[in-house]
């Protein structure tokens, strides 16, 4: 009550001030470009109750306020969708992921994905939907984690995840490719009225009898986005901070969820290995010049002095 009464007694017109213009910003902007829709509420409202409700859980807001900047930037991917930028490839990344990763089934040359669609297995269709689901919770419960234990880190983190992704993205523009399930349904042919498609996911939808990857998918925010997997990039990111915060066991854990993600990639027919590597590099080498520009310019100083405000 202590803590409650006196983040009270510092409420002031800032706070209303800020949230108001931040919440003008947010409707205006998906409300004249994609539309809103209920998830758009949804995230707003937590956000906002979040944000009121506690001095506890406003520090929490704020400490994933990096995460909910990535969350706008990657929903206003619709806004500028990346085939109007360039050529969409759709055969040359399955040519060359046959041509390096291909192998002969029942007389038939095929990638890997080729061979999954044909050939799985309940089970497995099971922990490759769990791993697959883990792509960004694992990322914010470690942030949420280091906001209690490691401020500065959890900063330092949260910054390196947004600009990881923003080097993907920049390959996205660059190079729109398509996924291994779009070769599937509709050929070499291109076809930009489609939307999100689950795929293999639909066998995890299966077993636990509700379409949950299926209207996750529909709401994709960018099709042509399967070259690199990002999603094979988040818990690279994720593996390499908490090393860097000296987790002990649990890194193990975030390294079992890592090689889950690859496998269900691939698995479900989301991405070909080439886009899981791809992927793999866009973190390492994004990590890499992140941990440059922190040690080499004032972000250093910025990010103690936040978690010091903080």
């Amino acid at each position: 009550m202590d803590l409650y009464r006196k983040d009270f007694e510092r409420f002031n017109f800032r706070y209303l001030r800020n949230t108001t213009v931040i919440s003008a910003c947010y409707f205006l902007w998906f409300g004249f470009t994609t539309g809103l829709r209920i998830d758009h509420f949804s995230f707003y409202f937590i956000l906002l109750v979040g944000f009121y409700a506690h001095p506890i859980s406003r520090r929490l807001i704020m400490g994933l306020s990096v995460f909910a900047f990535y969350s706008f930037l990657y929903d206003s991917h619709k806004v500028f969708p990346n085939y109007l930028y360039n050529t969409v490839h759709v055969s040359e990344p399955y040519f060359m992921e046959k041509a390096l990763f291909g192998f002969m089934h029942n007389g038939v040359m095929v990638t890997p994905n080729e061979y999954f669609s044909s050939n799985n297995i309940p089970l497995i269709d099971f922990l490759s939907g769990f791993f697959y689901l883990c792509w960004m919770p694992v990322p914010v419960i470690l942030a949420i984690y280091l906001i209690w234990t490691d401020r500065p880190m959890a900063l330092r983190f949260s910054l390196a995840f947004l600009f990881v992704n923003l080097v993907g993205w920049i390959i996205y523009y660059g190079y729109p490719a398509a996924a291994p399930w779009y070769v599937e349904k509709y050929g070499f042919t291109e076809n930009f009225t489609l939307m999100g498609d689950a795929a293999g996911l639909t066998r995890f939808d299966d077993v636990i009898n509700y379409p949950l990857f299926e209207k996750m998918y529909t709401k994709a925010s960018n099709v042509f986005a399967a070259l690199p997997s990002m999603h094979s990039a988040y818990p690279v990111v994720a593996f390499a901070y908490s090393l860097r915060a000296k987790l002990g066991w649990i890194n193990i854990l975030f390294a079992i969820v890592m090689g889950g993600i690859w496998f269900a990639a691939v698995y479900t027919n989301h991405h070909y290995i080439i886009d899981v590597l791809l992927g793999i590099l866009v973190a390492v080498v994004g990590i890499w010049l992140f941990e440059l520009i922190y040690r080499k310019t004032i972000l250093k100083d910025l990010v103690a002095k936040w978690a010091q405000r903080f």
